[in-house]
């Protein structure tokens, strides 16, 4: 079985700041702060995490083609 990747780089639609993030193994990460602008990110319609709308990587429950977190 494959193992999920567990880094991400987020980055905001706002700033267009870039930051490398652990992801959760356990749970969906519904909001994240932005270090640059402040700005709370939310998951895009359909997305079930922050790092699936705006990270480079999925997030470990739908890379293991587990589904949504939710």
């Amino acid at each position: 079985m494959a193992e999920a990747i567990l880094t991400s780089t987020l980055t905001c639609p706002h700033c267009r700041l870039s930051k490398q993030e652990v992801m959760p193994t356990d749970a969906c990460q519904f909001y994240y702060e932005c270090t640059g602008c402040a700005i709370v990110l939310r998951p895009k319609a359909g997305d079930c995490c922050v790092f699936c709308s705006y990270g480079t990587v999925k997030c470990p429950p739908i890379q293991l083609q587990r589904g949504c977190c939710g």
